[in-house]
Order: structure tokens, then C-alpha cells, then sequence
């Protein structure tokens, strides 16, 4: 292809991309509004610091929506790096983590029926289940 037809076909291209409207601010928007659906807030912004870091307090919610289906596993089998990745975010010593495992593991078989297949579950489960084990 010659140089002329090359920066004719160039130009064509760009301004069909300028024409369509799509931005790089409106895609990181998508984005933006995605996570914070799957996180279940509304603002993305309460998530994070002013240093673009996630919030201590959000770190568990963070890791159980991202993890889920690994969480669910690690959780069916009793044991596995996610769940132990888990309980030291919810702050469970790593003497209590083996009652950790099992009270998730036997309320996990218990619960089994699909309540807690749905994701805003997860967390809430596994915090009841962090208090539980440190008793």
C-alpha cells in the first residue's frame, strides 16, 4: 500500500473513531461503574485512598468479590491459600485459622442449598464465620 492511500486510510479510521464517541474517559467510567457494582457501593471513590490504594476496611469485601469461585472452593475443601489469604484480612490469628477453615467449611456444606452462591453474601458469611472461629 502506497504512502498516500496508507495516511487516507489512517485518517478514515480516526475520524470513525472520533465520530463514535467513544473516549478513553468514557471506557474508564464503564470500568469504574462495573467494580463498584460488583463491590456493591455506589461511589468507587469510598473504596480507595487519596493515594489510588484500597481502604484497610475494604481490602476482605475486595478479595471476596474478586476471589469468589476460588473462595468457594478453598471453602468446600477446608482449606486452601485463598481461605488463608481470607482470614488474615478479616484478621484471624494463624492459631485460630485451622477453626477458621472447618466453621467455614461446615457452614459452607450447611448453606450449600445456594444462599450463599449470591456475592453479597460471601463476606458477611465469612466475617460471622471469623468472630465464630475466635471463640
Amino acid at each position: 500500500m502506497n504512502r498516500s492511500a496508507f495516511r487516507l486510510l489512517s485518517l478514515a479510521v480516526l475520524g470513525l473513531l472520533l465520530t463514535t464517541g467513544c473516549t478513553t474517559k468514557a471506557t474508564l467510567e464503564q470500568i469504574t461503574d462495573t467494580t463498584s457494582n460488583v463491590t456493591g457501593t455506589t461511589s468507587g471513590a469510598a473504596w480507595w485512598n487519596e493515594d489510588g490504594q484500597l481502604k484497610p476496611d475494604f481490602k476482605a469485601a475486595a478479595f471476596a468479590a474478586i476471589n469468589h469461585a476460588n473462595l468457594e472452593q478453598d471453602i468446600a475443601a477446608g482449606r486452601g491459600e485463598y481461605l488463608t489469604s481470607m482470614a488474615v484480612l478479616l484478621g484471624v490469628p494463624e492459631d485460630r485459622q485451622s477453626n477458621f477453615f472447618s466453621t467455614a467449611q461446615t457452614g459452607y456444606a450447611r448453606m450449600s442449598g445456594g444462599q450463599i452462591q449470591e456475592l453479597e453474601t460471601w463476606l458477611p458469611f465469612l466475617q460471622n464465620t471469623a468472630v465464630a472461629s475466635l471463640r
